[in-house]
């Protein structure tokens, strides 16, 4: 044993156990790692799905007439942002329709709803302030709503005092100037509109262009739950108006003389302020009232609750010429997080595809009045805020299991590994003993004890001991065996040479046993065991006539006791490469192994076949097929078919024939046909 070797071993001893640690640390931190990077990634996969599906969303929203209203009107001045806005009148909101066919209530309310433009006031009440999106439908202002009202007072008509029935009190504020409506209801559910004058007094006729229907539905409508006496049964109360307004009037009679200036609408409808209240007959309290806190209907604004965190939506509207942007949106600010600045740069950092691609979806809204680019924009990086609470527990966890591997790594180092070591570099200076028989030398002086180390000592020293009584007994045994191999040998020896001389005549056949005999005898003799000595036998590899060969071994089957072999002749030289003895051995195994298991009265066909620089020599015999996982198991030692099934035979001819061939340079194979089985034995060509 080199002294390199034994100076080393306490290294090594610590090399290794140290390795493991290491190993096993970098294992963890790298687990934790991975597990972060699967997960960041599966964040990655779902905000891109969550982002495709919110863009679809907002375009669905935005393709919908509510989100078209939004888009026509993207920031209305003086829009109440909620229930319990302040008391600011209200704007005109442009339609994505036309018109409004307000003469049939239930198509204005319809049309009301589906625009998305009404209003939603206190006890249920709605108001919808609107015009159409063409200037061919007439400086018009559209008021469509509802409110709770009980039975309905009528106003006769001719008479002068229109506060002895229900009415609505209107009020527009323009650029041009200021309108004041007042509109009674007279029979067929008619709205009948009055001009105020300065005085406030209603002009003599009514304007025939100012059109409006109030309806009621037959059911009741529950009290309110603050009211404290029955007040009659109350009932939803729907109107439908029409309002001329004279500056809008005005633009669509110079659109209709320029039609090259035709824009629509033609001024802003923020500075066109509309201001409604229903009242009752001789009531000083307005049934309804614009001004009252209102929630607002859908707007652009609101699809920020629609935003992940790093995204952006801009809307554009597409001008022949130009683009002009309508609304940016960012969602809110996202929590700050407590997460220390190391963990939030490794989830940064760490690698997942295409993690710096950023989401964009650009979509176009067709509206009556243009086109609308809606672009969204998303940032997959924003989902790692998400991942850095997930950062923080598995570095606790991370944290803790290293702990754990360094106080474990310690105990070992200390109370192991010192003892080992000491352990170790005695075992590698023991040396075996010169005597005879050889003993294992080993000093366990002061290694043993109670501990696990000193009963490993204590057990080494018994184990050594029983080792070296049964090497001893091991050798006797091999001096006897190698000494009766040496017996064995010479006795059959003996009569062989006494053979060999009575058949000295090299005609005479039985040379070529003899021969033989003798080969097999010289092969074993002074070898341990059979199959050791069938490997380690030499063979001197010659040319043959492997045709005249195969003629000779068919001609003697029968006298081997061999019956029926039939040998297909090519009536030609065939030389090949091998050994003549052990070519006949191998060939005679094949032919013992198929005359065992060939069907009774069948015959044992040889034939030669030339492939390229290889003659292969094909054996076949009509019988049962080998079983296709033990093809190649027949030629190992100590296999065989007989022996199985309670037969004489040791399973070593096969074992031979492959031994044989290998030394020299050819090989054999087992193959099932339709009737039987075919060994296939390939030799060089000389």
């Amino acid at each position: 044993m080199s002294g390199w070797w034994r100076g080393s071993v306490p290294l090594r001893l610590r090399v290794f156990f140290r390795g493991a640690f290491l190993l096993l640390t970098l294992a963890i931190v790298a687990l934790a790692l991975f597990g972060l990077r699967e997960e960041k990634q599966l964040s990655y996969r779902a905000y891109r799905d969550l982002f495709d599906r919110s863009s679809r969303q907002i375009d669905t929203r935005l393709q919908h007439p509510s989100g078209q209203l939004a888009l026509l009107n993207p920031a209305p001045a003086g829009m109440p942002a909620g229930a319990g806005a302040s008391a600011i009148p209200m704007h005109p909101l442009l339609l994505p329709y036309s018109a409004i066919d307000f003469a049939d209530g239930s198509k204005a309310q319809q049309t009301a709803e589906m625009a998305g433009c009404l209003m939603q006031y206190p006890d249920g009440a709605q108001l919808c302030v609107a015009v159409g999106n063409r200037a061919s439908a007439g400086g018009f202002v559209y008021l469509i709503g509802s409110f709770a009202a009980g039975e309905l007072g009528i106003h006769t008509r001719g008479n002068r005092n229109l506060t002895g029935a229900h009415r609505l009190s209107i009020d527009i504020s323009e650029p041009g100037g200021y309108e004041r409506w007042i509109a009674p209801l007279e029979p067929d559910d008619r709205l009948t509109g009055f001009r105020m004058d300065a005085s406030d007094m209603p002009a003599r006729r009514p304007d025939r262009e100012f059109r409006g229907w109030l309806w009621q539905d037959r059911r009741c409508l529950p009290l309110p739950t603050d009211s404290a006496s029955n007040s009659g049964c109350r009932r939803r109360t729907y109107f439908s108006v029409r309002v001329p307004v004279s500056d809008l009037a005005a633009a669509v009679a110079s659109a209709d003389a320029d039609r090259s200036t035709r824009a629509w609408p033609p001024l802003e409808l923020s500075r066109i302020t509309v201001h409604i209240r229903a009242l009752g007959p001789d009531a000083t309290q307005p049934l309804f009232d614009s001004a009252a806190g209102a929630t607002a209907p859908f707007a652009l604004a609101d699809l920020k609750a629609q935003l992940l965190p790093g995204e952006s939506l801009t809307i554009r509207r597409l001008l022949p010429d130009r683009s002009r942007e309508v609304a940016a949106l960012l969602p809110d600010a996202a929590p700050t997080t407590t997460t220390a600045y190391p963990l939030r740069e490794l989830v940064s950092r760490l690698p997942v595809p295409d993690d710096d691609t950023i989401l964009a979806n650009r979509q176009l809204i067709t509206t009556p009045v243009g086109v609308f680019e809606v672009f969204l924009e998303g940032d997959p990086h924003s989902t790692d805020l998400a991942l850095y609470p997930l950062a923080r527990r598995l570095a606790l966890f991370v944290a803790a299991i290293l702990v754990a591997i360094a106080l474990t790594w310690a105990a070992i180092e200390l109370r192991i590994i010192r003892r080992v070591t000491l352990l170790t570099r005695r075992a590698a200076a023991f040396e075996l003993a010169s005597g005879s028989p050889r003993a294992l030398q080993l000093d366990l002086n002061g290694l043993t004890g109670g501990d696990e180390v000193g009963l490993l000592a204590g057990v080494l020293s018994d184990l050594l001991r029983r080792i070296n009584d049964d090497t001893r007994r091991e050798q006797l045994r091999v001096e006897q065996e190698k000494t009766l191999w040496h017996a064995v040998g010479h006795e059959i020896m003996s009569p062989l040479q006494s053979l060999a001389a009575l058949h000295a005549n090299t005609q005479d056949p039985s040379v070529r046993y003899i021969e033989r005999m003798r080969q097999a005898v010289r092969v074993l003799y002074g070898s341990a065991s059979p199959s050791d000595a069938f490997l380690c036998a030499s063979l001197r590899v010659q040319t043959l006539d492997a045709d005249a060969f195969l003629r000779m071994i068919a001609d003697n089957a029968a006298d081997a006791g061999i019956a029926a072999v039939q040998f297909e002749s090519r009536r030609q030289p065939v030389i090949v490469r091998a050994e003549e003895y052990a070519l006949e051995d191998v060939v005679t195994h094949v032919l013992s192994n198929a005359d065992r298991h060939r069907v009774a009265g069948t015959s044992i066909r040889m034939a030669l076949t030339i492939v390229g620089q290889i003659t292969e020599l094909r054996i076949h015999n009509q019988g049962p097929q080998i079983a296709p996982d033990r093809l190649q198991k027949v030629f190992d030692y100590g296999v065989s078919e007989a022996a199985g099934r309670g037969g004489q035979h040791r399973g070593q001819g096969l074992f031979v024939a492959r031994t044989y061939m290998a030394k020299m340079g050819g090989t054999i194979d087992a193959e099932n046909v339709d009737d039987g089985v075919e060994f296939v034995l390939r030799l060089a060509a000389a």
